[in-house]
């Protein structure tokens, strides 16, 4: 059953641009670490699931922070229906994400997702 555009934009998870939410998850949240990827996940009051991503300067020049947000936002992609609401979580690249493929980061997310405790 194929959804109507309305509704595939009813399940799209938002985003979250506001620095007050990002330091919000890096001082109150569980934060869950590996080679590629770091997840911080905090409980919010609006009942509905967003995420955001991180890329310093660490990571390289503009190409290589730029790959690290594609991959990890396509790894997010599978995983973004399958969340809990009511979930902030942001992911942080770390040096070797520019460098990996797309299942790499999957892996790590879904086992970083477990442990947090956000899939369902």
């Amino acid at each position: 059953m194929k959804l109507k555009q309305s509704e595939q934009r009813m399940t799209k998870i938002e985003t979250i641009k506001e620095n007050k939410a990002f330091q919000r998850a890096y001082t109150r949240g569980k934060f869950y670490v590996g080679p590629v990827l770091v997840t911080y996940a905090v409980r919010n009051r609006r009942g509905e699931a967003r995420y955001g991503i991180t890329t310093g300067k660490k990571i390289g020049n503009a190409v290589k922070r730029n790959r690290s947000r594609r991959v990890i936002r396509e790894a997010f992609r599978e995983f973004s229906g399958k969340t809990k609401p009511g979930y902030d979580l942001v992911f942080v690249a770390r040096a070797k994400t520019p460098y990996v493929k797309c299942g790499d980061v999957k892996r790590a997310m879904e086992q970083q997702l477990k442990a947090a405790g956000v899939l369902i």
